[in-house]
C-alpha cells in the first residue's frame, strides 16, 4: 500500500473513535498535498498499471463511503436507541472489489464486516437501496427486507445472499456444501436455481479461519479436491490482525494457508483498491474456471473497535491507535480519488457528506417504520406448517414407475412383502422416498456400499448409484455443511449422523445455521433437510455413551426443529413421508430418531411371537405430524406416556401390570417429540385414572417433563402419576447399562406405588 502522506493528530482520550476516523478522512482530504494526474476515461485504468477502470473506481469508492456512513451512523444513533447493531465494517470495505468481481447469483455466506461487499452488490440489480435496506435492518425494522427486523444481518433474496447471524465460522461448512452441490447437481440431472458456473462466496475474519468449524471446512474442501470432486468456494479470510482484543501473530494467516495442499491461496490488498483489484480479479476467476477451493487472503485493517462497546483506548495505546488509523482503506481510496484528477477536494468532501446525510436520512426514516411488535409476528418464519399441503405431498404416490425401478420387480415392492421389522422399514421407505424425490440425497459415514454400520440402508447404493447415495469423510459437521448446501441449490439432502452421541460433535450446524434460517430470512431462504439419527439406549453387549446415548434434550431444545421418533416399522415408513413433505413444502429441518435396539426387534412378548413385525404401508399412507399411536384405547385405569423403546416395553409391563393389579393398561407411543402434542396428550390423560411418564431418557430435562408439563397446564394435575426415566449419568459399557435405564420392573413397580 502507498504510503499515506498524513500525520494523524493524537487526539483527547475522552474523544469517540467513531468522531476520530470521521474526522480523520476531512482532514486528509484537506491537508492532502500530492500530484495529480490528468482524469482518465471511464474504461482506463484509474492509475496507471492498475487493472481497475475510472468507473470501476468511483462505483467502489462509492460503495465503500456507503459502508462507513452506515457505522458511523450506526454509532451515533445507536446512543439515541434508534439503532440496535453497532459491529461495523470500518477498515474492511476493501471487500466491496470481492462483490464487483463476482456475480448477484454466486451463493454469499458473509462476514458481519461486509458492508462495503453489499453497497457494491446492490448494483448488480436495479432499483435496490443499499442504504434504505441496511437502515431498516440496523433499525430493527418489520420492513427490513432480510430478516423483517429480527435481526441485523447482510442478507438478500434478490442478490443471493443468504442471511448469516454474528457467526464464528459456523457458515464456512454451509458455504463448502453449496459450492459442492452446484457442480453436483449435474450429475444428477438436477435443474439449479442458478448458472452452472456459479461458485459459492464465503467471508470470515482472521480470528474466526483458527476455529475448529473452519478448520473441519478447509479439511474437507482439500479432501473434495483432493479426489478431483469440484468444490468451486472461494474462501475470503478478510485479516485485520485482531479477533476482538486477540492480536493474531503478524503472518500467521499466510503461514497457515499459502502452502496447503488442494486448498488455492491468493494475496490481495483490501486497504488499495488500485492495487488490490487485480489480485481478487485473479482469485475469483481461478476459482470459476478451475473449479477448485480457493483461498483469498484479503489484507484488512479495523479502524474502530469491534463493537460500540469496545471502548480500545482502555486497552490500546493511543500510538498503536493512530498507526492503525493510519492504514484506513478509505484514506487510500481518497488520495486515489485526488491522484487520479477524478475529483478534487471539494468534490470528494461534498460527496462524503451527501453520503452522511443520505444515510442519517434513511436512518431517521427507517426509526418510523413498524417494530415487530407481537409473539406471533417474530415468530412466523421459524416453523412454518401447511397441514393439507403436507399431507397431499406425504401421499401423493404419483411415482409407480421409478419406485418399481428402485425395487426392481412388483414382487420385490415391500407392500407385497411379509410383515418385517424396523430396519428393513426404514430401508424399504428410503427406497420409496429416493424413488419420488429425484432430487434426494442419501450420504454419511459407511452408508452406501456398506449399507451403514447396522445395514438401515442396504441397497440404496445399489438402487440409485454413488451419485445419490454415498459416503462422507468422517465428519459430522461437514455432513451437515453439505446437507445444508444441497438443500441451499435444491435438493433434497437426507444425511445420517451414526449415533446420536456424534450430532452433538455438530449440534450447531442444526441450531446455529439449518434452522435459524427461515427466522433470520423471514422465510425468505430455506434449507430443508430430514438428518437420519441412529439413536437410543438398550443395545445388549455393546455398550458405552457413544453408542447408548438417551438423552434428546439438545434437540428438543432447536426453535423450529422437528423430532420424530418411531418404535416400529409402519410407523417409520409413514412418519419419513410427513418428514419429506415437511421438508419439501414448509422447507423444515428435521431429525429423524432411529431407535437402535429396536432395528432387528420381531418379536413383542415371547421369542418367536413375531408380534414386532408389521405390514408395509403402500405409497398414499401417511402420518400427521403431532399424530400418536394409542395401544388398548379404552383403558383407563392407567394411562403410559411413553416412545421409541419404551413402547414395547411399556406393553410387556401392561401385561403383568393387568394380571397383577387387576388395570386396563393404555399405551400412549407420543412418535413427535418436537413439537411435542401437548392436545393429544392432554386428550389422552383427560379420563386416565392414573398416569405414568416412561421416559428412556435421562430424569433432568428430558421428554417426559414436557409431557407432564402439558398434562398439568391441561388441568389434570390432581391425577395421581409418575415418572419412570433413566438416571441422570453417561451410560456405562456392558450389563451395568441396564442399572441406568429404565426397564420394564421398574414400570411394574412404579405402577404398584400408584395403586
Amino acid at each position: 500500500m502507498t504510503a499515506i502522506p498524513f500525520a494523524i493528530t493524537a487526539r483527547h482520550k475522552g474523544f469517540n473513535r467513531a468522531e476520530i476516523v470521521d474526522q480523520n478522512f476531512t482532514e486528509f482530504v484537506q491537508l492532502w498535498q500530492g500530484e495529480v494526474h490528468a482524469a482518465p476515461r471511464d474504461d482506463q485504468p484509474v492509475l496507471p498499471g492498475s487493472a481497475l477502470d475510472a468507473r470501476g473506481f468511483r462505483e467502489l469508492f462509492e460503495s465503500q463511503l456507503i459502508s462507513r456512513h452506515l457505522d458511523l451512523m450506526a454509532r451515533v444513533l445507536r446512543v439515541q436507541n434508534k439503532v440496535f447493531y453497532t459491529i461495523g465494517s470500518s477498515g474492511h470495505e476493501g471487500n466491496a472489489m470481492v462483490a464487483r468481481l463476482t456475480r448477484h447469483t454466486d451463493p454469499a455466506f458473509l462476514h458481519y464486516r461486509s458492508g462495503g461487499f453489499m453497497a457494491e452488490r446492490f448494483r448488480k440489480l436495479p432499483g435496490m437501496d443499499p442504504v434504505m435496506d441496511s437502515a431498516l435492518s440496523f433499525a430493527a425494522s418489520k420492513d427490513d427486507p432480510a430478516s423483517g427486523g429480527r435481526h441485523k444481518v447482510w442478507g438478500s433474496k434478490p442478490l443471493w445472499v443468504l442471511p448469516q447471524t454474528s457467526t464464528i465460522a459456523s457458515h464456512l461448512p454451509k458455504a463448502l456444501g453449496t459450492a459442492v452441490a452446484i457442480d453436483h447437481a449435474r450429475r444428477i440431472g438436477h435443474t439449479l436455481p442458478i448458472p452452472d458456473d456459479s461458485i459459492a462466496i464465503c467471508s470470515f475474519g482472521d480470528a474466526s479461519s483458527n476455529h475448529a468449524t473452519a478448520q473441519t471446512a478447509f479439511n474437507a474442501a482439500g479432501w473434495t479436491a483432493y479426489q478431483k470432486l469440484p468444490a468451486p468456494v472461494l474462501f475470503v479470510c478478510e485479516d485485520n490482525g485482531i479477533g476482538i482484543s486477540v492480536k493474531t501473530p503478524t503472518g500467521w494467516v499466510a503461514s497457515n494457508y499459502q502452502s496447503r495442499s488442494n486448498l488455492d491461496y491468493f494475496f490481495a490488498d483490501g486497504l488499495d483498491l488500485a492495487e488490490g483489484y487485480a489480485q481478487v480479479q485473479r482469485a475469483v476467476e481461478h476459482c470459476r474456471r478451475t473449479r477448485r477451493p480457493t483461498f483469498l487472503h484479503l489484507k484488512t485493517t479495523r479502524v474502530m473497535g469491534h463493537a460500540g462497546t469496545d471502548f480500545e483506548i482502555e486497552w490500546r495505546s493511543i500510538e498503536e491507535l493512530v498507526a492503525v488509523e493510519s492504514t484506513d482503506p478509505l484514506l487510500r481510496s481518497a488520495a486515489i480519488a485526488l491522484e487520479s484528477g477524478l475529483y478534487s477536494k471539494d468534490d470528494l468532501l461534498n460527496l462524503y457528506e451527501a453520503t452522511r446525510k443520505r444515510c442519517f436520512a434513511a436512518a431517521e426514516e427507517a426509526e418510523r417504520r413498524p417494530k415487530l411488535e407481537r409473539l406471533d409476528d417474530v415468530m412466523a418464519p421459524l416453523a412454518p406448517y401447511s397441514p393439507a399441503k403436507v399431507k397431499a405431498e406425504a401421499e401423493r404416490a404419483d411415482y409407480a414407475e421409478s419406485r418399481l425401478k428402485a425395487f426392481g420387480s412388483e414382487a420385490k415392492l415391500p407392500e407385497n412383502q411379509p410383515p418385517r421389522h424396523l430396519a428393513i422399514q426404514i430401508g424399504q421407505a428410503l427406497h420409496d422416498i429416493m424413488a419420488k424425490y429425484p432430487e434426494s440425497l442419501l450420504f454419511g459415514e459407511d452408508v452406501a456400499q456398506k449399507g451403514g454400520v447396522y445395514t438401515v440402508t442396504k441397497g440404496l447404493h445399489k438402487a440409485f448409484k454413488n451419485t445419490r447415495v454415498f459416503n462422507t469423510l468422517l465428519d459430522e459437521t461437514i455432513i451437515l455443511g453439505l446437507a445444508q448446501g444441497y438443500a441451499n441449490m435444491g435438493m433434497l439432502p437426507l444425511p445420517e449422523i451414526q449415533y446420536l452421541a456424534y450430532f452433538h460433535n455438530a449440534g450447531d450446524q442444526i441450531r446455529g445455521e439449518a434452522s435459524s434460517l427461515q427466522f433470520f430470512s423471514n422465510d425468505q431462504f430455506r434449507n430443508p433437510m430430514v438428518m437420519r439419527i441412529a439413536s437410543l439406549g438398550y443395545q445388549r453387549g455393546f455398550g458405552g455413551h457413544f453408542h447408548n446415548d438417551n438423552s434428546i434434550t439438545a434437540l428438543r431444545d432447536i426453535p423450529g426443529l422437528v423430532v420424530g421418533c418411531p418404535s416400529r416399522g409402519d410407523d417409520a415408513a409413514t412418519m419419513l413421508r410427513t418428514l419429506t413433505a415437511l421438508a419439501r413444502v414448509d422447507g423444515r429441518v428435521c431429525a429423524f430418531l432411529e431407535p437402535i435396539a429396536l432395528y432387528m426387534t420381531k418379536d413383542l412378548y415371547e421369542a418367536g411371537d413375531g408380534q414386532w413385525q408389521f405390514a408395509y404401508p403402500a405409497p398414499g399412507e401417511a402420518m400427521t405430524l403431532g399424530e400418536g399411536r394409542v395401544y388398548h384405547e379404552d383403558a383407563d385405569d392407567l394411562v403410559v406416556f411413553t416412545f421409541g423403546n419404551g413402547v414395547p416395553m411399556a406393553l410387556r409391563a401392561a401385561r403383568t401390570i393387568e394380571a397383577e393389579l387387576k388395570w386396563k393398561v393404555r399405551v400412549v407411543d407420543l412418535r413427535w417429540l418436537a413439537p411435542l402434542n401437548d392436545a393429544f396428550i392432554a386428550a389422552q390423560a383427560k379420563n386416565a385414572k392414573r398416569i405414568l411418564v416412561l421416559d428412556e431418557g435421562r430424569k433432568s430435562a428430558g421428554v417426559g417433563e414436557g409431557v407432564i408439563t402439558a398434562i398439568v397446564e391441561a388441568g389434570f394435575g390432581a391425577t395421581p402419576l409418575t415418572r419412570v426415566v433413566g438416571a441422570d449419568t453417561f451410560t456405562p459399557l456392558a450389563g451395568a447399562a441396564f442399572l441406568v435405564l429404565p426397564g420394564e420392573a421398574d414400570v411394574v413397580a412404579a405402577a404398584r406405588t400408584l395403586a
